[in-house]
């Protein structure tokens, strides 16, 4: 294999392999919404925390939160009430956009809750130290078979978005077609309209025997 085409495998394993990490504040009352594109059977782990700004005094119930991780179709594969840290894992049975929300509840005055979450789809939500240790190999081979679930995902997710893609192409011919049959539907209502106003002033003139 030449020289720049591995470098460039490697490169898109690290780009593949790269987790979802964020910090962020959440003001209280308020609710914060993230969404990750997630293809069918693909696994996805999430972790999430409340930073705890003074350390060694409990998390005050007024940063405590609710989490809920719901599908495209809006059926919830995760739900927490008052909680101040929780995790998630499950494999998606359907494409789309996947979407988590983070709710803190009212205080006055208002304060804000920083949290920490970390979202791991496909390649990267697999725990390689684990199966290193598990297997007793080598670290190569462990590379090499991340490099390898990499490509296999990388190849799966060509045809997922030559998949959406072609939904989109439909969606356009469908759309298109639809304009043209309203196009066609409005001149011949306009044409119809036009020739009843030239009947109507026709009858007129000749009824006023100015024809």
């Amino acid at each position: 294999m030449p020289k720049w085409s591995l470098l460039g495998l490697i490169l898109l394993g690290l780009m593949f392999n790269v987790a979802d990490f964020m910090r962020f504040d959440l003001i209280s009352g308020s609710t914060k919404c993230i969404s990750d594109d997630i293809k069918t059977n693909s696994m996805t782990v999430g972790k999430y925390s409340v930073v705890n700004l003074n350390e060694g005094v409990p998390i005050p119930d007024s940063h405590m939160l609710t989490v809920r991780v719901s599908s495209p179709r809006g059926n919830t594969y995760h739900n927490a009430d008052h909680v101040d840290s929780g995790q998630f894992a499950f494999t998606a049975v359907e494409s789309g956009d996947y979407i988590t929300c983070f709710w803190a509840p009212e205080q006055k005055p208002p304060g804000a809750v920083t949290v920490e979450f970390e979202w791991r789809s496909g390649v990267s939500s697999k725990d390689w130290s684990k199966v290193a240790k598990r297997g007793q190999i080598e670290v190569m081979e462990v590379e090499l078979k991340k490099l390898y679930d990499t490509v296999i995902s990388i190849h799966d997710e060509m045809f997922y978005l030559r998949e959406r893609e072609e939904e989109m192409q439909k969606l356009n011919r469908d759309t298109n077609a639809k304009m043209a049959t309203f196009s066609f539907l409005s001149l011949g209502v306009c044409l119809s309209v036009a020739g009843l106003q030239l009947w109507h002033l026709k009858t007129f003139f000749e009824r006023k025997k100015l024809l």
